[in-house]
């Protein structure tokens, strides 16, 4: 058997109704549309979440907060994460989007103190929080900003 010779089973396709072909198909006229009415005219149809003109759920709920449009968004890294790099590595935005640890450079790159590091590592970020800072240099390493 080939993919070529694959059919589905008898009576699973069923030919689509054929709409307003005449009286004598039983969808003729109307075409299964009804009488008159928003729902029988052409062009016609009802948003997602209309209610008739009753004011809408979503619109009859309290609204709270804000979308701070000006947010920063980082790529977040903890220290803990870096020990699977070799002593004296430079480790750089490029270096952990190769070893799955971020996933792109489109955000800016902060160093978090989350764990423990047991690598003496120079790190290129962006930004490195106080406890980071002070773990990678007790460690032997280098914390520089770029």
């Amino acid at each position: 058997m080939r993919l070529n010779d694959l059919r589905p089973p008898e009576g699973a396709r069923k030919a689509p109704k054929r709409k307003g072909r005449g009286m004598s198909s039983g969808l003729g006229k109307t075409a299964g549309r009804g009488q008159k009415g928003q729902k029988s005219r052409s062009g016609s149809g009802i948003r997602r979440g209309f209610e008739g003109g009753q004011m809408p759920y979503f619109q009859r709920l309290p609204k709270r907060g804000f979308t701070n449009i000006f947010k920063k968004q980082w790529a977040i890294v903890n220290i803990g994460d870096l020990n699977t790099f070799e002593d004296g590595t430079v480790v750089t935005t490029e270096l952990l989007i190769e070893n799955g640890l971020i996933r792109s450079a489109d955000h800016p790159l902060k160093v978090l103190g989350d764990g423990e590091l047991e690598r003496k590592l120079e790190i290129r970020a962006h930004k490195f929080s106080d406890q980071a800072k002070a773990k990678i240099e007790a460690a032997g390493g280098k914390a520089e900003v770029i």
